[in-house]
């Protein structure tokens, strides 16, 4: 997929328009800057990941030592305006909207995702503290925003996952600071040396524990003092890892370490929602990213490779070959519908933040199935390439195998499919009343209405979506019954959607009309494999204990 058409996907998406006027852009800029991106992550970033892979991150002296490279090319993307376009320009950003920063970002995950871990992160945490806490955003942001220091976030422990009402790292007051005790988990970059300064966002505990959340607080935690002292954060290891061989998952120990205070006692995980919000948009164009890489290396990897034809003839290059063919088609149509996505979410976000109700219910809608089906997609369309890429996909000589290491987590972190599944059906389904799925489908009628091809296919989808919601939440089955549905409802929210984006796709030239097609051709069976998993019959998941 081009950056055109990445371009004109976005040029597509409804309510994009009045966000690119109101950001002083025109078509023209929109587009120059994803090239300038995508030319970016392919001169800076791709060689780069391929090194990290291969060498990976290490400790020395209690330090952790990055790639070579990783520096430098982090400083370059805080000074030329990459890591937080988004954010205010009085703290550092350039106010662009998020659908910019997630259309140029895919040109960079897709490059180096294990590498923009860390700027997802520090973006995320500048706009965390800009909603918890602008007088430390007034120090922070700016510095994060340039690349000079960096952040992450610290929730995990190890007998607290996504269970964070079980998380038991103290926060104890002491004059204008608190002191924080407890160890954390899987924290991406938790040490480095890329930066001078690194703050942790981290959730301690202020109340009882049988509190539970509301016993939470958010800390600001830096690795160097205000004084230059170093904190008392002790990294104890890196873990070894599947994939993201070059970004370090570190376990720390915060030891009596000094922080202060984001937002009110007991709000923490409300006032860690602006970061939350981000890294798990973030998940879906990681995912997006990676599959525009696979699917590019299988189609170039295709129009090169010779093999088959007449034995009496020259042996012709595999793209000639209709199953081939097939399989590029439906990495090419999976690639683009996450872009399409992606796209849709980061626009309903900036709808959201002018105040549009809709907008934000559709975001709420949108936000699981990016994040899940991000992953997922991901991970398919790097299996795929690897299928095209046949034994040479399988060595480390082709990136098709990293691409595929890397994409496997991202359906397990910042939430997994089960969580993603229960909030999409609980919170967003039946605790609200059914008013994000109307706030979808309202929209995605009112899209329709203008009849592009394939709406009447797509119409149909949206219609069995909406029954299977109504039969789901006026069923009065009991909560445990309900949950065993929830993968299923996901499932059927993300086949609805692609649904409604395929038909968005058909107007981006013969390439946008094939995959448009191709996903309306297999539309209904999705639904129906969908409304399948949702009857599945509660007792067989009572025999499975």
């Amino acid at each position: 997929m081009s950056v055109e058409l990445i371009a004109g996907l976005l040029q597509a998406t409804p309510g994009w328009d009045a966000l690119e006027a109101s950001a002083g852009l025109e078509a023209d800029d929109t587009a120059m800057i994803l090239s300038e991106a995508w030319r970016l992550g392919e001169a800076l970033l791709e060689p780069l990941a391929a090194h990290a892979d291969e060498v990976g991150c290490r400790i020395e002296n209690g330090r952790l030592r990055t790639p070579d490279g990783y520096a430098e090319a982090f400083a370059r993307l805080g000074a030329d305006g990459w890591l937080a376009a988004d954010l205010p320009e009085d703290v550092g950003g350039q106010g662009l909207p998020l659908a910019i920063h997630a259309a140029t970002s895919l040109g960079f995950e897709g490059a180096a995702m294990p590498f923009m871990m860390l700027a997802g992160s520090t973006r995320a945490a500048a706009h965390c503290l800009l909603s918890a806490a602008p007088e430390l955003a007034a120090t922070w942001a700016p510095k994060l925003a340039s690349g000079d220091w960096a952040a992450t976030i610290c929730i995990s422990e190890p007998d607290a996952g996504s269970d964070v009402g079980r998380i038991r790292t103290r926060a104890e007051a002491q004059g204008d600071h608190w002191r924080i005790t407890g160890q954390k988990c899987w924290i991406s970059f938790g040490d480095h040396d890329m930066t001078t300064r690194i703050g942790h966002l981290c959730l301690a505990r202020t109340g009882a524990p049988e509190e539970g959340t509301r016993g939470l607080s958010l800390f600001l935690i830096p690795d160097v003092l205000d004084d230059g002292r170093r904190n008392a954060i002790r990294l104890e290891r890196i873990e070894e890892k599947l994939g993201l061989h070059g970004s370090p998952t570190c376990v720390l120990s915060f030891e009596g370490a000094e922080a202060q205070m984001l937002g009110a006692p007991g709000r923490g995980l409300s006032a860690l929602f602006a970061m939350i919000e981000r890294m798990r948009l973030q998940t879906g164009c990681q995912g997006a990213g990676i599959a525009l890489r696979a699917a590019a290396l299988a189609r170039r990897y295709a129009g090169e490779r010779l093999q088959g034809g007449r034995p009496d003839a020259a042996p012709v290059p595999i793209l000639s070959h209709p199953d081939v063919r097939r399989q590029l088609l439906h990495l090419d149509a999976q690639a683009a519908l996450l872009v399409a996505l992606v796209l849709e979410a980061a626009v309903a976000a900036d709808q959201a933040r002018t105040g549009d109700e809709g907008a934000e219910l559709r975001q709420a809608f949108l936000l699981p199935l990016a994040k899940n089906f991000g992953g997922e997609l991901a991970f398919e369309t790097a299996s795929g390439a690897m299928q095209v890429l046949g034994g040479a996909g399988y060595t480390r000589e082709w990136p098709a195998e990293r691409y595929l290491r890397d994409a496997r987590i991202i359906t397990i972190y910042e939430g997994t499919t089960g969580m993603q599944a229960q909030d999409f059906l609980v919170r967003r389904l039946l605790k609200d009343e059914g008013r994000s799925l109307a706030a979808f489908l309202a929209a995605a009628r009112a899209e329709l209405a203008a009849s592009p091809p394939g709406a009447a296919e797509a119409g149909a989808v949206l219609d069995r979506f909406e029954a299977l919601a109504g039969r789901i939440a006026g069923s009065g089955a009991p909560m445990s019954d309900l949950l065993g549905q929830a993968d299923g409802y996901l499932r059927a929210g993300f086949a609805a959607t692609s649904a409604l984006l395929a038909t968005r796709m058909a107007g981006l030239g013969a390439q946008g009309s094939a995959w448009a097609r191709y996903h309306l051709h297999f539309a209904s069976a999705q639904m129906t494999l969908a409304e399948t998993a949702c009857d599945l019959p509660p007792e067989l998941l009572e025999m499975a204990v």
